[in-house]
């Protein structure tokens, strides 16, 4: 599977530097110098190179030739990206890495969003509810989108107080929901 670490923004400068908007909590190693990243899978090609008639297109992985933190955002500098031109035709591109090169989170109540989509959702009564289909990252916590039997969706705030217990190895999230949570 792969996890989108990154999109990459306007270019900065016009020696090829790039903004990346990060999606991982480990930005300083996923953005190191000599990192090869993934681009996603059928990304649009941009116009064209400064070569008349050549269109560019977005390499099937990009390497990291420098990274720098600068006023809270990440500015990359990519292999064979010389300058300002080049860059632009990557902006929207996606940079992903397949999940099973990243390690599973040293705390035991941290997941990775691949490893809880597709789980079964059931209360503690295991009554079942429904199986996550995505997660949604939101400003005050995580929120669970459930794919409900009817085919509806419902959100399920990833807090304690309503997700108890995640069983990875039982392939199952447990839900305490408050009453009427489900039917929003």
């Amino acid at each position: 599977m792969q996890l989108v670490v990154g999109r990459i923004g306007k270019p900065h400068g016009v020696r090829g530097e790039v903004t990346v908007e990060v999606r991982t909590d480990e930005p300083e190693a996923r953005f190191a110098p000599g990192a090869v990243l993934r681009t996603e899978p059928g990304a649009t090609p941009p116009p064209t190179t400064d070569e008349p008639g050549v269109p560019f297109r977005v390499p099937a992985t990009l390497t990291i030739e420098e990274a720098r933190f600068h006023q809270g955002r990440v500015l990359i500098a990519f292999e064979g990206i010389p300058d300002r031109n080049t860059a632009e035709a990557l902006r929207g591109t996606l940079l992903v890495v397949d999940s099973v090169d990243v390690a599973p989170p040293d705390d035991p109540e941290e997941f990775h969003d691949h490893q809880l989509v597709g789980l079964a959702v059931v209360t503690p009564a295991g009554e079942q509810l429904g199986e996550v289909a995505r997660i949604d990252h939101a400003p005050s916590s995580d929120l669970l989108v459930l794919r409900r039997p009817e085919g509806r969706t419902a959100l399920i705030p990833f807090v304690r107080a309503i997700v108890p217990e995640v069983d990875l190895a039982g392939g199952r999230v447990i839900v305490d929901p408050p009453a009427g949570l489900l039917d929003l």
